[in-house]
């Protein structure tokens, strides 16, 4: 196999790219285990588009856009879809644990990679703080009396652990949880659709939904369900990370992507359509308990708020030790290519034990910045990551723009997945990308993310392009 890396060419400009490795493994995570297998790879893509943010952040999404929610879904899927097909294009080329951090660097240079990188790395390791928050409250709901904080430090030593041992036991974790989650959606969507339809004893069809408008909050009220729905699906492309440690990387890559329409489109459109059918768009409930605990209110189900209650505590949970993961990988694969601290990129037993727990530590960090600094720095940090993934999502789609006709060019047979009608739908990806920001600044609530996160972007890129410019005279 080839030695040849991203590292080796840091220094370099962007017109001279480092040459790829000629094995089905980039260098970068060679030194990692392979112990994922293609059933823990399949049901992290299947469960991993799963979140708390589907279950409980939809609410308000639906309140504000009420049935148009299903328009909002629909236009943001295709949205990501397109986003998952070029990241899988190039990860099933280009297998890595870095991900579209090492296609960004590969495409358009150094500083892209550094840039983009940290970024996600920012915003993963404080997810796994604010999941742990929100999985602490729902425990002390049952448990009253018991210290939040207790919570989150026991969650924060389980799956610190679970990432400090080999891969395998963070996949048999994650395959798990993931198969708790689909089981529960599917059962919704069943119990769902039976009510709709009327076959349910006791149900009334959709006689409780109002569809008297589908727009009842006008465009302002359609924007604010499509920003809702955007960031919902945050964190689909961290099954390409986990690839890169699986036992065949390309197949694992192709799968996902390929199943990725499918499941967006049933889980996320599918149970919106539900929702919409079964509860009124107005009902208080859908904000107060959940948009899922008001559907199943609605058909009698006993004990439905408690189930859902686990339910979102499985995906809070699963999210933190997913975040931990791809956190962990990322950082690992930066300081590989020589764009970090040289101490993360330890590797004992196939594991990155240090980019581990520097990822578990800064995310117990903002854990006690939400106990110390509420209103300033923690606020200030939740702004600064509220745009980072579509910063990601647009390095993934001008990466794949380069990358694509350098592969046509040099390497064809590398392309096992192809991105569809290219360069058009990525053109069309990119517009997407843009508009999503221009309709951010015309919101107030959101506006102010756009601008933390372009801030932090900008700190990143200088940095960066500062490490290349010093690296390339180093060089000469």
């Amino acid at each position: 196999m080839s030695r040849a890396t991203p590292e080796a060419a840091a220094g370099s400009a962007p017109s001279s790219p480092p040459a790829p490795a000629s094995g089905p493994s980039s260098p970068d995570s060679a030194a990692l285990g392979h112990g994922l297998k293609q059933r823990h790879l399949s049901m992290i893509a299947l469960g991993g588009v799963i979140g708390a943010g589907l279950f409980v952040g939809s609410g308000a999404g639906i309140a504000a856009a009420g049935p148009s929610i299903v328009i909002a879904y629909a236009i943001s899927g295709l949205l990501v879809m397109l986003v998952m097909r070029m990241l899988g294009e190039m990860s099933a080329a280009y297998p890595s644990s870095g991900s579209f951090s090492s296609h960004a660097e590969r495409a358009i240079g150094p500083w892209a990679g550094f840039t983009s990188g940290w970024a996600f790395w920012v915003m993963l390791s404080t997810a796994v703080g604010l999941e742990g928050i929100g999985a602490a409250k729902i425990v002390t709901g049952w448990l009253p009396g018991t210290p939040e904080w207790m919570w989150v430090a026991l969650f924060m030593v389980v799956f610190t652990g679970t990432n400090l041992a080999a891969v395998k036991n963070f996949g048999e974790f994650e395959f798990w949880f993931a198969a708790l989650k689909v089981v529960a959606i599917a059962a919704f969507l069943v119990l769902g659709v039976l009510a709709v339809a009327g076959l349910l004893p006791g149900s009334e069809g959709t006689a409780g939904a109002d569809l008297s408008e589908i727009m009842p909050g006008g465009t302002h009220g359609l924007i604010v369900g499509l920003l809702a729905s955007v960031f919902a699906y945050g964190g689909i492309e961290s099954v390409t990370v986990a690839a890169a440690e699986s036992e065949d990387p390309v197949r694992g890559v192709a799968s996902a992507v390929r199943t990725a329409m499918w499941r967006i489109g049933l889980f996320y459109i599918g149970s919106m359509a539900v929702i919409v059918l079964l509860v009124p768009w107005n009902d208080p409930a859908l904000v107060e308990k959940g948009p899922y605990v008001a559907a199943l209110d609605t058909l009698g189900i006993p004990g439905a708020g408690q189930i859902m209650n686990v339910v979102v505590l499985v995906a809070l949970l699963s999210a933190m030790n997913a975040n931990t993961y791809t956190a962990s990988r990322v950082a690992f694969s930066l300081v590989r290519r020589g764009q970090g601290p040289r101490a993360l990129g330890r590797v004992h037993g196939g594991v990155p034990r240090a980019a581990v727990l520097a990822s578990s530590a800064f995310g117990f960090f903002c854990v006690l910045l939400s106990y110390w600094r509420p209103d300033d720095v923690f606020a200030w940090l939740l702004n600064m990551i509220g745009a980072v993934i579509l910063v990601i999502w647009l390095f993934v789609a001008v990466s794949q723009l380069v990358l694509r006709r350098r592969l046509e060019r040099q390497e064809p047979e590398r392309m096992t997945v192809r991105m569809w009608a290219f360069p058009v739908l990525t053109w069309v990806a990119i517009a997407g990308i843009a508009s999503i920001f221009v309709l951010m600044l015309m919101e107030s609530g959101t506006r102010v993310q756009v601008f933390s996160t372009g801030a932090l972007t900008l700190v990143l890129a200088a940095a960066g392009y500062v490490r290349q410019r010093r690296a390339v005279r180093a060089a000469g």
